[in-house]
């Protein structure tokens, strides 16, 4: 049987190292070790192929994807981050503060990092080359704060965290909100000590007055708005997770087409094949992971690697720590999608024999993954960067070390105070 292992193993790894796409590399592996080493009936893969992707959880994953590239075609974006540099845009390195903010608030309707990256970085990256940032800073900051698209809800791997474990997603979305915080603090933080020790920086904006800001204000209210809808919706009870993916949707379309008028009928058309392509692209990882997640669990391949590990690690805290290691690791060569769908259920037995909420781990989880967006050889976001400012990966990876330190940081102290992570959550729904 161990043999049988390794040879699952070897044929995952050669799989990936061949560059076969990586739900046809799950696919394949899961397949051969389904039918060939388990003996299973091929109908059956065929069966778990339809059941992983007739679930109506992943209904939330493709209307944020079409809520997110409605709002980049629109002036949705452009508008969030003319509110953003209207508070901070004043500070030294207010320009910085303002892209961090901004990503902030479009995560907070898109559930991306790679939706976050390409409309926030993609326009900021050269506004703060424009004004006098330094280059690598400038790579660096805009390359790691769109981390805040998986972390600050919705979150798309959140969803399909939940969708494992069926912990409540409202719930769930709430563990997002501290994390988020900490994250746009310390980062706008490190920006304001370094920019402020450089008198080459172009300050965009005096300091607005009441009547500028008001006006500011007045102008981004419909876009403001929308994630005022999402989380007013959800945690009123008026409407579900599920259905705020659809409200949010209907929302933008009629403030971009109507209100703000930047988005055309004739533009409409090319969103939603975008929007399908992305979101088909995610349910082919989906389907692939869910036969390679099958075969894990007709082997009982999770409950052994939890056996052996309860066997050499007696505490949590030791337990989390080793998790967190791992998962950074896995992050640089593999995306947050898959990722999730493969690892939960192999972590999932362990949690209750250490005790750690699944909650908690689950947004460890989505921050450890979510760093690995910016960690090479395979993060997208360094390759996105990349390519806006024109630079090879070595250059944005240590543009990048600064601002990973910080996030690094704020995930440990997260791992060892789970209570800043359940606080909301505890406090909005108390357990019972």
């Amino acid at each position: 049987m161990e043999t049988n292992y390794l040879v699952i193993m070897a044929l995952l790894i050669g799989c990936l190292a061949t560059t076969i796409p990586v739900f046809m590399a799950l696919f394949f592996t899961g397949m051969v070790g389904l039918v060939w080493i388990a003996g299973i009936d091929p109908q059956i893969v065929i069966e778990v192929l339809y059941r992983s992707m007739d679930k109506f959880a992943l209904i939330v994953v493709l209307f944020f994807v079409l809520c997110g590239n409605i709002m980049t075609t629109g002036s949705i974006v452009s508008k969030l981050i003319k509110t953003a540099n209207c508070m901070v845009g004043f500070l030294p390195g207010g320009l910085a503060m303002a892209g961090i903010l901004a990503c902030g608030f479009f995560g907070a309707i898109s559930g991306s990092t790679v939706a976050t990256v390409v409309a926030i970085g993609g326009f900021m990256i050269p506004a703060l080359l424009e004004n006098n940032y330094d280059e690598k800073f400038s790579v660096g900051v805009m390359t790691t704060a769109p981390i805040l698209g998986v972390i600050i809800p919705p979150s798309i791997s959140m969803i399909l965290y939940a969708m494992v474990t069926n912990d409540p997603l409202e719930a769930l979305f709430l563990t997002g909100f501290v994390p988020g915080f900490l994250i746009m603090f310390f980062m706008s933080l490190y920006a304001y000590f370094f920019c402020k020790r450089r008198d080459t920086i172009t300050i965009t904006i005096p300091k607005p007055s009441l009547q500028e800001v008001f006006t500011t204000l007045r102008e981004s209210f419909w876009a403001l708005m929308l994630p005022v809808l999402i989380f007013g919706g959800i945690y009123s009870g008026y409407f579900t997770a599920n259905e705020a993916a659809v409200v949010a949707c209907f929302y933008a379309f009629i403030v971009e087409i109507f209100i703000h008028r930047d988005l055309k009928l004739r533009e409409i058309k090319g969103v939603v094949i975008s929007s399908a392509i992305t979101s088909s692209t995610l349910l082919v990882i989906v389907a692939g992971a869910s036969v390679f997640g099958e075969y894990l669990t007709f082997e009982q391949i999770p409950g052994q690697i939890a056996n052996a590990v309860v066997e050499n690690i007696q505490t949590p805290w030791v337990f989390l720590l080793s998790v967190n290691i791992l998962l950074l690791i896995i992050g640089m060569f593999m995306d947050i999608i898959s990722a999730t769908l493969i690892l939960t259920p192999i972590f999932l037995p362990l949690l209750s024999r250490f005790g750690i909420d699944t909650m908690h781990f689950g947004l460890l989880m989505t921050l450890n993954l979510g760093i690995g967006y910016c960690t090479p050889p395979l993060g997208v976001s360094l390759y996105i960067s990349g390519a806006v400012a024109d630079r090879d990966l070595i250059y944005v990876s240590k543009a990048v070390l600064p601002f990973l330190l910080i996030q690094i940081a704020i995930l440990m102290l997260l791992t060892f105070w789970p209570d800043l992570v359940l606080f909301l959550p505890h406090w909005v729904y108390p357990p019972s």
